[in-house]
């Protein structure tokens, strides 16, 4: 996570301390739609610092439909707000009808909110267009107090945004998830480090690396970790990330592999996450 400026920490505590509150309220008066955009709006100005006049923009038009509110920064439109009424439970038709909205201005984030809730999604180009949750903020759970609250909010301020940050976490996010963990688990060097391992329990006793793969991906790891497309995924970016470390050895430096190896090929994986 990027440091976060004193000014703007501060900012994110106080305003976190002021529309808790106010969305406590307006959620036992079950206030409609158009009310919880004004809240929303203000939570965007004064919670995540984005100018109310120049920087967010309401019912944005896109191929005739509209979205509730949008942020622009120096004319680029950056991200698009879908807000419910703060009653309402956020349901995965409501998650559709934002994403579409973001892929058809070529959108990479897009906030559905009911202002208490707020959900991220990842935008994914494919066919057809997808999306993957980021995070959720749920403003009733937040403390001020705690640090890693605060830096929730930061992923979507004003300045987090101009840091890439939420960029960044997303990055993380991908290579620190069960599939890319599963696929490394399997991957030759794991496998190897396992298999000398336990060769230094039973010295006498052969081991090979396929019995151990076969007991970590039947015996170890969930099926749905190790099977799907998002497994398939998750294994190119690792043989990527390998291959770009075994070519960048010595022929001498690449007979052993260690647990060395492994750290480098984790680190590899996050420059080729997009």
């Amino acid at each position: 996570m990027a440091n976060i400026q004193k000014k703007v920490y501060e900012r994110l505590v106080l305003a976190l301390k002021k529309f808790q509150p106010v969305l406590a309220t307006a959620k036992a008066r079950d206030v409609n739609e158009s009310d919880t955009v004004i809240i929303v709006t203000d939570m965007l100005s004064e919670i995540f610092g984005y100018d109310k006049y120049s920087e967010i923009t309401s019912e944005f038009t896109i191929r005739s439909t509209y979205c509730d509110l949008a942020t622009k920064l120096n004319g680029k439109l950056e991200l698009l707000i879908e807000v419910k009424a703060i009653g309402l439970e956020l349901k995965d038709n409501y998650v559709k009808q934002a994403v579409d909205y973001a892929a058809n201005q070529g959108v990479d984030f897009v906030i559905l909110t009911n202002g208490v809730i707020w959900k991220a999604f990842k935008v994914a180009f494919t066919k057809p267009i997808d999306q993957e949750m980021v995070f959720e903020i749920d403003f009733s759970q937040l403390n001020p107090k705690k640090t890693d609250d605060i830096e929730k909010l930061f992923l979507i301020s004003k300045e987090g945004w101009m840091k890439s940050t939420l960029y960044d976490f997303h990055s993380q996010k991908q290579v620190l998830n069960r599939f890319s963990i599963g696929a490394m688990m399997l991957s030759d060097p794991v496998i190897e480090v396992i298999r000398r391992e336990l060769r230094k329990m039973s010295p006498d006793m052969k081991i090979t690396a396929e019995q151990v793969r076969e007991v970590v991906s039947q015996e170890v790891l969930k099926r749905e970790v190790v099977e799907g497309e998002k497994v398939d995924e998750a294994k190119k970016k690792i043989s990527k990330a390998l291959n770009k470390l075994s070519k960048s050895k010595t022929p001498k430096q690449n007979v052993a592999v260690d647990k060395v190896d492994v750290v480098e090929a984790t680190d590899e994986m996050e420059t080729v996450v997009e």
